[in-house]
């Protein structure tokens, strides 16, 4: 049965060919690709390479993709292999229909014609009626190598004169009409070419099959570019120019950077940055992003310096952030103002658009500098970048990131503030605050029992802690904002972790008043009750600073004994660097805590 290459195409986009070939054997990284000893023959020395689309043994010479690789080591047929795979990726096979039998037709035909067409604009480029076209490409520091590897042509200047050339091959225009290279006529008139007045370039897909184009209008006229439409083999938002020769460039090591147009892509590659891609005329779509990562997993999003590129930085790491993960991430570089990379790299050559590479940030550093740019510094406007920022944040889907990039938002937003440094620049403890050093923390009383249970009561003790202590903040909040709590705590917590980014002053009176505003004074009652069962004098309003952290830190490591040994060492790290009063002090606190909670020592609030 023959299947539609496009499925198959599908299927090889679906299936993470490491972790087929790493069922066989071990595999390592070997910077962006994966390499292990041979399945195929007994060596000792690796030798066997597997790449993103493909593997190949540099000793025995085995090489092929997943689905020759299924069928090489388990003996399977071609459709077995198939549809093994397609299980794994959760596509269907086509069944052998006669319709899917014609699409696969038209497919075929289709590419033929899209070849045979670049073959004409190509043609065309060196006859005496392309010369203006040759011109300008020459004009723009384009090389004869350059132009003949991204097939650039030139449509003719007149309508009919790629049906004209096409004819002669046999290629009727209901063929060109499908193909997106001719226009239906108004009024029953003929079809007539899309492209004309043209330089055209060549749209290929990941394989180098030329599966549309675009043209640039000669001149002044408008649309100065013209993409081709929609066909059965041309998918615009799922297409990236260049993509074909970004591949082979990826591979050897060339930082994979996405940029604007065409002339910026075909200048990129002549100056050596081999894997450089583009949308076609579009924002990126996720679809898009996929392929980016396809190629690395730390692409370049490159935009213009001025306040368009800004916003289009943003639109696109927002798409970006629900796909984001550990080992796929974004950088974004900002061109300087008045540039591109064509007339950068024309203008300073490889070292000045190697300049803006090197510059690229992180996501989310590029975002809180996108976002917080122009902000005044007043109360409200880090408030309201406190929720915007919150906002992005929320949209990543890997928890643990999203948790590390909320934290640096807050970190940022927290130097921004005069009267405030990074998080845990404030020791905790009285000593802090111009009182005396740390007393020993007293035992705990233990109230009768209630009807709680030990989980939801440790976590109220949390948080009411912090409502009658927010001093405590700056040392607890990352263990804060990590910790499951039900559903009313975490709205407490949520509310309370954006008002210490933007308070001027971390007293309770403060958070009672915003969360009082903020229409949870219902959640701050039942929080503070002391029915069915009292609260523990750490979480009194009069309870010593010092008192209170030592408490949250005993009951937060009754939760989360885990994380509590992750701060006991982070606190014995930091005293070994920093070796000062409150490092020490916050070691003791976290120490004593970690030994309460293996002594098997309940929480105040907790029955014997």
């Amino acid at each position: 049965m023959a299947l539609p290459a496009g499925f198959l195409d599908e299927l090889r986009a679906r299936t993470p060919l490491a972790a087929v070939v790493g069922r066989r054997g071990k595999l390592a990284r070997s910077g962006r690709n994966w390499k292990g000893c041979c399945p195929f023959h007994n060596e000792k020395t690796p030798s066997f390479y597997v790449y993103d689309n493909g593997y190949h043994c540099f000793g025995c010479g085995q090489h092929g993709d997943a689905i020759s690789f299924v069928m090489q080591t388990q003996g399977l047929g071609f459709m077995e292999a198939i549809e093994q795979l397609a299980g794994e990726a959760g596509l269907d096979v086509p069944k052998p229909t006669p319709a899917a039998a014609e699409a696969e037709r038209v497919r075929h035909s289709l590419q033929e014609v899209l070849s045979a067409a670049e073959a004409s604009y190509r043609r065309r480029l060196r006859l005496p009626e392309g010369a203006r076209a040759l011109d300008y490409l020459r004009g723009r520091g384009l090389t004869e190598e350059t132009i003949d590897s991204f097939g650039l042509g030139w449509s003719g200047e007149g309508r009919g004169a790629l049906a004209a050339d096409l004819a002669r091959e046999g290629i009727p225009p209901d063929l060109l009409l499908e193909a997106g290279l001719m226009r239906p006529g108004d009024e029953g008139r003929a079809p007539y070419d899309l492209f004309f007045n043209r330089v055209m370039f060549p749209i290929r897909d990941r394989r180098g099959r030329t599966i549309s184009f675009g043209g640039r209008i000669m001149g002044d006229g408008q649309p100065k570019y013209v993409n081709g439409p929609e066909t059965a083999v041309f998918s615009k938002r799922r297409t990236l120019f260049g993509l074909d020769l970004a591949r082979e460039a990826a591979r050897t090591g060339a930082a994979v950077v996405a940029v604007e147009g065409y002339m910026d892509v075909i200048a990129l590659h002549q100056a050596g940055f081999g894997a450089a891609v583009a949308p076609l005329g579009t924002a990126l779509t996720d679809e898009q992003l996929e392929e980016l990562w396809r190629l690395s997993d730390a692409p370049v999003l490159c935009f213009d310096g001025d306040g368009a590129g800004a916003r289009a930085a943003i639109r696109t790491a927002e798409l970006a952030l629900p796909m984001l993960g550990a080992e796929r991430t974004l950088r974004l570089a900002s061109l300087p103002a008045g540039e591109d990379p064509d007339t950068l790299v024309r203008r300073q050559g490889a070292p000045g658009f190697q300049a803006v590479l090197d510059a690229a940030r992180p996501v989310a550093e590029a975002l809180y500098d996108l976002l917080s740019e122009g902000t005044a510094d007043t109360v409200e406007a880090r408030a309201a970048l406190s929720r915007r920022l919150d906002a992005v944040a929320d949209k990543v889907a890997d928890k643990p990131l999203a948790w590390e990039m909320r934290r640096y938002f807050r970190d940022r937003l927290r130097a921004r503030r005069p009267d405030r440094g990074p998080p845990r620049s404030r020791p905790m403890g009285r000593a802090g605050y111009g009182m005396p050093p740390l007393r020993p923390v007293p035992r705990f009383q233990r109230p009768t029992p209630g009807h709680g249970t030990a989980a939801a009561e440790r976590a109220r003790a949390l948080v009411a802690i912090l409502l009658q202590h927010p001093s405590l903040l700056p040392d607890v909040e990352e263990a804060f904002a990590t910790i499951d709590l039900p559903p009313a705590l975490t709205r407490l917590r949520d509310a309370i972790l954006q008002w210490s980014q933007t308070a001027e002053v971390l007293d309770s009176a403060g958070l009672m008043s915003h969360l009082t505003h903020s229409g949870l004074a219902a959640d701050v009652a039942q929080a503070l009750s002391v029915v069915p069962i009292p609260l523990p004098g750490c979480a009194a309003a009069d309870a010593m600073p010092a008192d209170a952290g030592a408490g949250w830190w005993h009951f937060f490591g009754l939760m989360n004994p885990e994380r509590l040994d992750e701060e006991v060492e982070a606190a014995r790290a930091a005293f070994a660097a920093k070796a000062d009063e409150a490092a020490q002090r916050r070691l003791i606190v976290l120490t004593a805590a970690r030994a309460a909670v293996l002594r098997g020592e309940p929480g105040e609030s907790e029955a014997p």
